[in-house]
């Protein structure tokens, strides 16, 4: 394959380098009254990588730059999530921007960045470019979660995000030299065939050990979850409906192409930790967040709970498997990310709140609010017939069908003991005595946002559901 075709299947990627460099040399010269222009641009940007991977000419898959990369349809699933809820997320902070960060033009740059990262991540098909993939988000991600300079908290979770994920960057490389000590290779595919050949290579799966470590991290997957509460609630709460959506698809679709791509001949190896850390992550996610009374450390251990479900899909090691985890963490993002503009309106007069109990009477001082609300935490728990019940349903029987059952029951036990903190979220809006309104004037991309979210939670009223579960099923066979 030639340097320019090759290059025509990475258009996105490097749409998103040179455009992004662009908006930062703007930003520089025009200066901080740029900021809602540069966030148009970022937005445009996003929108674009979106089209070219819709609608890119050529064949269905391709490799790129000597097998470093992969082109297919489960990378594209993954980049167009991707794209689509970091240019959300742009939108849902130009009020935050303006008021508290007085239009630092530097943000949306750094979602950008953030997104080409995660777009080298899930196209990664070598342990070099694995690794590049995931610096080159994160490096974003430090800056983003400390964004707010003035901000005690927001330094802080900026300062714990950076060290424990150098603790995780290390973990993961540590792993990945024993893997390529191991075998000699660092291709996905090469990887494979090597371990293939013997079933008893305990170097390699030592290495494969660490490198799950160093990936359970990055989605915040327990007992490696130590980080999230603090940064979520430390860091802007725009920064924190980011990192709640799109990082956590691009690691998760990392996680998964890597053990489908280059260890599916071991299965039995690591099925059994991959089956135990959800089930650490459902359990710790559902109990924890119960004394929570801050709402974004409550949905901190929320998305805990919730990478363990989708990884109850992973566990499984099937096709099927890995369609439900898709399935699952496209419905998780459009979950959170309403429930993170609900959160971004829960403004006063004083500035923005973040209590549970601020949204006590919710519904006698702002119904629509409460109803939008209500919706998308019924879905987050899991009931039927919302999307949040048919993303658990998926992966639960994927779990079944692999002869997981245990696994299964484990996860709906757990889900009901998390219903309760949804629902309690629930009975405050609409039994407890109101306190004080929150601000009308909260911007109609929060409005659009939130009630997007909450009409999708309904996939018999829509006609998502359908067109999704293809998309998905097409992405994992892409795999196999």
């Amino acid at each position: 394959m030639g340097l320019a075709e090759t290059l025509s299947f990475a258009y996105p990627e490097l749409l998103l380098a040179i455009g992004s460099m662009a908006l930062l040399i703007a930003g520089v010269f025009i200066g901080d009254k740029s900021a809602k222009q540069i966030s148009l641009g970022a937005v445009l940007l996003l929108v674009a990588a979106i089209l070219l991977v819709l609608f890119a000419p050529g064949a269905p898959a391709a490799s790129l730059f000597d097998g470093a990369f992969r082109i297919d349809a489960f990378a594209d699933f993954c980049k167009v999530l991707i794209f689509g809820s970091a240019a959300i997320a742009i939108l849902m902070s130009e009020r935050y921007l303006a008021n508290e960060q007085k239009g630092r033009f530097e943000f949306p740059v750094l979602i950008v960045l953030a997104a080409f990262g995660m777009s080298l991540m899930v196209s990664a098909t070598d342990l070099i470019s694995l690794y590049m993939g995931i610096e080159t988000q994160s490096l974003a991600l430090y800056i983003l979660a400390a964004f707010n300079r003035d901000s005690r908290r927001s330094t802080e979770a900026g300062l714990k995000y950076f060290v424990l994920g150098a603790l995780s960057s290390a973990l993961l490389l540590y792993g990945a030299s024993l893997v390529y000590g191991f075998t000699g290779a660092t291709t996905f595919s090469e990887i494979a065939r090597i371990a293939a050949l013997s079933s008893e290579n305990y170097g390699l799966i030592i290495g494969l050990v660490f490198m799950i470590s160093g990936l359970a991290f990055k989605v915040s997957a327990a007992p490696f979850h130590m980080w999230t509460p603090d940064v979520y609630e430390g860091a802007p709460t725009p920064v924190t409906a980011f990192f709640s959506a799109a990082p956590k698809l691009a690691a998760m679709a990392l996680f998964t192409r890597l053990l489908t791509s280059s260890f599916l001949d071991v299965v039995v190896d690591w099925q059994p930790v991959i089956a135990l850390i959800a089930l650490a992550s459902m359990a710790i996610g559902a109990f924890s967040a119960i004394a929570q009374t801050n709402i974004k450390r409550l949905m901190a251990y929320s998305s805990i709970g919730h990478m363990g479900y989708a990884l109850i899909g992973l566990a499984a090691g099937t096709n099927d498997g890995v369609g439900s985890v898709l399935i699952y963490m496209a419905i998780y993002m459009a979950m959170t990310i309403g429930t993170f503009a609900i959160i971004l309106m829960m403004r006063r007069r004083g500035g923005m709140t973040e209590n549970v109990s601020d949204l006590s009477g919710l519904s006698r001082t702002n119904m629509p609010m409460a109803v939008i609300m209500t919706v998308l935490m019924f879905s987050l728990a899991g009931v039927p017939p919302t999307a949040g019940f048919f993303g658990k349903w998926f992966v639960f029987i994927a779990a079944v069908d692999a002869g997981l059952i245990w696994l299964a029951v484990a996860g709906a036990v757990l889900s009901a003991v998390s219903a309760f903190y949804y629902l309690r979220i629930v009975w405050f809006m609409w039994f407890d005595e109101p306190v004080p309104a929150f601000e009308r004037d909260s911007g109609s991309i929060l409005k659009v946002a939130a009630w997007g979210s909450a009409i999708l939670m309904f996939p018999v009223l829509t006609i998502f559901m359908g067109p999704l579960s293809s998309a998905a099923g097409h992405a994992a066979a892409s795999l196999f």
